[in-house]
């Protein structure tokens, strides 16, 4: 059902939209006047929740299912969403999948899905992007590990290094047409997992001392938005903790 609605700014396809991260984004982008097209690979009732929701507030809102780590035309995801929303011109590249593992204990199998997803994904979507809508803004999601070397994440950890490197390369190619920018959230939204010690321990390690909230990364979002003279930025929101990795240094010893 189509509700009457101000002018829309347009559309935003936002992946893995339907959950966490990603539907704090939807939530944003929707406040600020776009409709949405939500990506989902698993999430399929969250998925119909989210869309419901954002519905029954006016928005025009659909959701689109399509399987990153599988060997397929990722530029499908954007010639079907063009197909109901002519209009798209924003791509936030949310959707990731995250393996604790060494590069010691890390099979080709886990390498590949991380990859697959944090980074071929973005990369294919920013290209097919670019080529079908020939301007608007791509922002890609990272995390502010890119700021240290943990190797207990190997695969997570450098394809989201990877991802930051393309930000950078993808905003110079692709400018003054399509900006593209990105996101490094801190302690925002732990996993369900994590206990609160742990949390009050990461807290500790931030320069702010206080975990960060979901809308601190929706004013992110919207600033990379709305700035038009910011372009191939990683914006760190963290409370200031990918400042603080000094190394060992003799100053520092007991």
């Amino acid at each position: 059902m189509q509700h009457s609605k101000k002018m829309s700014k347009g559309t935003a396809l936002v992946t893995g939209g339907a959950v966490r991260l990603g539907k704090i984004f939807c939530a944003s982008l929707a406040n600020a006047g776009y409709d949405l097209a939500i990506h989902y690979n698993s999430s399929f009732e969250q998925a119909a929740v989210t869309a419901e929701e954002f519905r029954d507030k006016g928005v025009n809102c659909e959701t689109f299912q399509f399987d990153f780590s599988k060997k397929n035309d990722v530029s499908d995801l954007i010639t079907n969403v063009r197909k109901q929303f002519p209009d798209l011109n924003v791509l936030i590249n949310s959707a990731s999948v995250y393996d604790q593992a060494t590069i010691m204990e890390t099979p080709e199998l886990i390498l590949e899905r991380q990859f697959k997803v944090n980074f071929q994904a973005p990369y294919l979507l920013t290209q097919a992007f670019a080529q079908q809508c020939k301007t608007g803004n791509v922002i890609n999601i990272i995390d502010n590990k890119i700021a240290f070397n943990q190797y207990q994440y190997s695969a997570y950890v450098l394809s989201k290094k990877s991802l930051a490197e393309f930000t950078r390369l993808a905003a110079v190619e692709l400018a003054p047409d399509v900006r593209v920018n990105a996101i490094a959230p801190g302690v925002v939204l732990p996993a369900s997992v994590r206990s609160q010690d742990y949390i009050d321990w990461r807290i500790d390690g931030i320069p702010l001392k206080h975990q960060g909230e979901t809308d601190n990364i929706a004013q992110a979002l919207l600033y990379l938005l709305s700035n038009e003279f910011v372009c191939g930025q990683i914006l760190f929101v963290d409370g200031g903790e990918s400042l603080t990795n000094t190394g060992q240094n003799s100053a520092n010893h007991e």
